[in-house]
């Protein structure tokens, strides 16, 4: 059996992670329960960082909320020198609660509305990802009422899309974000961005995908984007001082996933960069990158505690669990797949393959298709792998489920970091009809 991050079978035949049992993590804290192991988050997070550094190339790690995003998991991103990526007003409002540096904050998303902008502006942060010509009118707009100039890169769609091992070279113009390489977009864009006195132009961001095996598709982004930068530099005198590649980093959910570490994808791109910047005799940006997933995904885990069970001779035999699609929707939404251990007896021989259910009214609410365990006993708990990226930040009160606490261990300390939803906490905002 493949333990992931930093857990393991403990003297007395339990799942440990980050060297606490996790029947004692459930009986303490109770189920549906997500848990992050720091450590993992830490190692993750440095090693991107020293990639940079041991190639003496300035450049901003940015931490991408969106994967996972608690006042606690910022100050954490703080405490090891992110910078943070923030995609709603929601974000940076817990950005600044959790008291992180907003010049580090940059602010992504293709519909910022007036007060989100405002809000950025008021708390100075680092810069804001323009992504359309409306978001150009109106940022103008508030800058000038605020008298005040603003950070800015432009997001583009360069014509590649990546997942996993594969990535396809599209025109791109089929996407909500960003403006098109292809087609003149960018250059109209960019031409207004610098003709105004309330922007200063950084540079260029991308995205290409998510859950990214490979750097082809990060290197053909910086080819096409480079390229285009040597002919910004003649036609509109622009040199950019970043360039971000955005994130999409894979990591492994079953043993099918082969991810490679994060150092390989950063050395890879700047390889390709300098090669690209000396080519077009080009002055060499700040790159900036934006993991997410391959952070907090595999350092947090689900503890559930495991309920009714349904046979279907011949067919399927189904075991529920007190969680489901309130607490992880990836399965549902984009099927998803994860592995999981009794957490109780992990290396127990398998003897079965069952079906796990979520307890939503819902037949769609599904966890995990076809997975081999021994005999269930009462009370036994299920621990599901690899959902420390989309689950919380994801989690939602369909049947008026409460959402699950979150604790962070350590070392062999456990910290409560969010507390469980009460059915009083479900019904706060509701207001009676008379």
């Amino acid at each position: 059996m493949y333990f992931y991050g930093t857990t393991g079978v403990n003297n007395i035949g339990h799942l440990e992670i980050g060297g606490i049992d996790t029947l004692e993590l459930a009986k303490n804290f109770g189920t549906p329960l997500y848990v992050y192991d720091t450590a993992l988050i830490r190692e993750r997070a440095r090693s991107f960082k020293k990639a940079f550094e041991e190639q003496q190339v300035r450049a901003q790690v940015a931490y991408a909320s969106k994967a996972f995003s608690t006042i606690a998991m910022v100050q954490l991103a703080e405490e090891e020198g992110l910078s943070l990526d923030v995609v709603s007003g929601g974000e940076l409002y817990t950005a600044m609660a959790a008291g992180f540096p907003t010049e580090r904050i940059h602010f992504h998303g293709n519909n910022k509305s007036k007060e989100e902008l405002e809000m950025a502006l008021e708390h100075k942060i680092g810069c804001i990802v323009i992504d359309n010509f409306y978001e150009i009118e109106l940022l103008k707009t508030i800058c000038q009422e605020k008298t005040t100039k603003v950070n800015v890169l432009l997001r583009v769609t360069p014509g590649i899309e990546a997942h996993t091992h594969d990535y396809i070279l599209t025109g791109q113009e089929d996407s909500k974000f960003g403006f098109d390489l292809q087609n003149g977009q960018v250059e109209a864009a960019l031409t207004e961005v610098l003709s105004s006195e309330y922007f200063n132009v950084l540079g260029i961001h991308c995205h290409i995908g998510s859950q990214i095996f490979e750097t082809t598709g990060f290197l053909l982004a910086a080819q096409k984007i480079v390229e285009k930068l040597a002919e910004w530099k003649e036609t509109l005198s622009f040199e950019a001082k970043v360039l971000n590649l955005g994130g999409g980093f894979g990591i492994r959910y079953t043993k099918e996933d082969e991810p490679i570490p994060p150092a390989q994808y950063v050395s890879e791109i700047i390889k390709e960069v300098k090669q690209l910047v000396e080519q077009f005799s080009l002055t060499m940006p700040e790159i900036w990158i934006e993991p997410g997933r391959s952070l907090v995904g595999d350092a947090g885990i689900t503890l559930y505690k495991i309920g009714s069970a349904k046979d279907v001779p011949e067919v399927r035999k189904y075991l529920a669990v007190d969680g489901g699609m309130s607490d992880n929707i990836r399965p549902a939404l984009y099927q998803a797949k994860y592995e999981a251990v009794l957490a109780n007896k992990p290396l127990a021989v398998s003897t079965q393959t069952v079906s796990i259910a979520g307890k939503c009214c819902e037949s769609g609410d599904m966890l995990i298709w076809d997975l081999p365990l021994p005999e269930i006993e009462e009370d036994d708990l299920l621990a599901v792998f690899c959902t420390g990226a989309y689950g919380y930040s994801m989690a939602n009160n369909y049947n008026r489920i409460p959402r699950p606490a979150v604790v962070f261990v350590e070392n062999g300390i456990a910290t409560l970091v969010v507390k469980r939803e009460t059915y009083e906490d479900l019904i706060q905002l509701d207001l009676p009809l008379k």
